[in-house]
């Protein structure tokens, strides 16, 4: 099993890192995993720099992983995404007409509900590991900042909401009167072999928090709360989920979308 560590490098973010030792159980240590000189038993750092917070690995066998909404791919997708035309904006509904509000029962970094948001649509980000929850909220307040300066990325951060908790009681939580348009999922296995597709730096990821193995059970609470539609994200050439037929998919070159539908959306 894999030792991880809450580290920092600088004295002055001493006191949030310790802060977040409170949020969850790893041992705390003033440490600069970047430096060529420095050593430390633990296999990975849950680290504090400067640039945000990041999941790094000590034996510099992949890149270090952060949530980034500000630059990089997030950006360039915000800005020639191909907007309702994406396949994701067809799977969850989007149109001219409606804009749906979608509940993220597996947020992961957020990249798909980046996306949602980026089109219009208010999402409710749902994520349960405590590591990948506090890399989220760290990309989402470094993006909040950011908005100050661009309106568009604060308005697409201000359609976002993060809840750490379990997706059931998530879903148990709701009222009738309250159940949002689309749930949608992307469950996260553990990767039993290699692929090129999948970046060494996710493949980590995936071995120290493990997998969506319930993923199954929780779509079929998650077909119970949509008011509109279930919408699960998958590899192309995977199984159903739980071997459930879904009404319809949406195929790409490699991913696939299965569309569990309530009722029509809105017209």
């Amino acid at each position: 099993m894999s030792k991880i560590i809450i580290s920092y490098s600088e004295p002055q973010l001493a006191k949030v890192a310790l802060a977040s030792t409170k949020h969850i159980d790893l041992p705390l240590v003033e440490f600069d995993p970047n430096s060529k000189n420095s050593t430390h038993e633990a296999d990975y750092s849950l680290h504090f720099s400067a640039k945000g917070l990041s999941f790094v690995s000590h034996n510099r066998n992949h890149g270090a992983i952060c949530c980034d909404f500000v630059s990089g791919s997030h950006r360039h997708r915000r800005n020639f995404g191909g907007g309702n035309g994406q396949m994701i904006a067809k799977a969850v509904g989007i149109s001219g007409k409606f804009i749906p509000t979608v509940t993220d029962l597996t947020a992961g970094l957020g990249s798909d509900g980046f996306v949602l948001a980026s089109l219009g649509c208010q999402v409710q980000l749902i994520e349960r590991n405590p590591i990948v929850y506090l890399l989220l909220k760290d990309g989402l307040k470094r993006a909040q900042v950011a908005g100050h300066d661009d309106l568009k990325l604060r308005d697409i951060i201000n359609r976002m909401e993060l809840c750490e908790m379990q997706s059931y009681n998530y879903l148990d939580s709701l009222s009738k009167d309250n159940l949002p348009d689309i749930i949608y999922m992307d469950p996260m296995f553990p990767i039993r072999k290699k692929s090129a597709q999948v970046k060494k730096e996710m493949q980590a990821l995936h071995q120290v928090v493990g997998g969506d193995e319930d993923a199954a059970e929780l779509l079929e609470k998650a077909l119970n709360r949509a008011k509109y539609r279930v919408v699960i994200k998958r590899p192309m050439h995977s199984d159903y989920l739980g071997m459930l037929k879904p009404s319809y998919s949406l195929e790409g070159k490699s991913t696939r979308y299965d569309i569990f539908a309530k009722q029509k959306i809105p017209k």
